[in-house]
């Protein structure tokens, strides 16, 4: 597949181009932003570090291979519904995606597996919400926040607010994960842990090394809602080298002098250096 673009009626440049180093694989980009990576051969394959360490999570919410019912807000290249559909075939999936001239693009040129049980909604993330079946309700295993306008995430899905209208959704056993993006001070990711840890008590992050220390702009996984029983050694094991994750004294340590936010205080993530991305941004 050769590259294409289009653009969209927000006026967005979204551009879907092969991967020059992986056979097979798409990239999206946004505006020159990366958004998704998918490879439509090999669903299971995933590309982006923090993508993976997401996947590990959803790997350990239940046994292998057993249906799960997920909630993805924030669609792209419907990489992570791809790979639930792939890993445990059956399982009941919902994505809620705001741009609609989005979904159209990708569905056009990257279609998504037609035996998959995923519906997809046009609109806000957060006004979609109350619109979501009832049986939703206290049903849901993993529910995915990885929405970006640009290259940031909108306030209004950062605040205590927002994660108190995600709680009902959630099963006895299920887990949100969020994906903060972040540099030097850490103090978007610090402050998103603090806000999800005023709802879950119990909060892990995940990253490489000096992501977390702020020496360097990158991907910051929060996972909110573990039980106990949750395998924590194997989010370890299984990588992507280098990695650390934070629990109990050490996330404590992480968070400290960080305020939880409201829908008063809450502000979008901050935006990633120029040259990040280099000249395609």
């Amino acid at each position: 597949m050769t590259a294409v673009e289009r653009r969209l009626g927000d006026g967005s440049l979204a551009r879907i181009e092969p991967d020059p180093y992986v056979a097979g694989a798409m990239q999206l980009l946004l505006d020159g932003t990366p958004q998704s990576h998918v490879n439509p051969e090999a669903p299971s394959d995933l590309f982006f570090e923090y993508v993976r360490r997401m996947g590990h999570v959803i790997d350990a919410v239940r046994e292998p291979g057993a249906p799960i019912t997920a909630l993805h807000l924030g669609g792209g290249a419907f990489t992570l519904p791809r790979y639930i559909e792939a890993t445990r075939p059956g399982s009941q999936q919902q994505v809620i995606e705001l741009n609609g001239d989005l979904i159209d693009f990708v569905r056009e040129h990257l279609p998504l597996p037609r035996r998959a049980s995923l519906r997809v909604r046009r609109g806000d993330a957060r006004e979609k919400l109350s619109s979501l079946p009832k049986g939703l309700l206290g049903a849901v295993d993993v529910v995915v926040v990885d929405v970006f306008s640009g290259a940031q995430t909108p306030a209004h899905l950062t605040s205590t607010e927002f994660y108190r209208e995600l709680e009902p959704f959630l099963a006895p056993q299920g887990v949100v994960l969020v994906n903060a993006a972040d540099g030097q001070s850490q103090r978007f990711a610090r402050s998103q842990a603090a806000t999800l840890e005023s709802v879950w008590k119990n909060v892990i992050a995940l990253a490489e090394p000096q992501v977390l220390k702020g020496r360097r702009f990158g991907n910051v996984v929060l996972v909110a809602g573990l039980t106990n029983a949750f395998p924590l050694h194997r989010l370890m094991a299984a990588g992507p080298h280098p990695a650390k994750l934070l629990e109990g004294e050490d996330m404590r340590r992480y968070i400290a002098g960080a305020q939880a936010v409201t829908d008063t205080t809450a502000e979008a993530s901050p935006p990633p250096p120029d040259a990040l991305f280099g000249s395609g941004r």
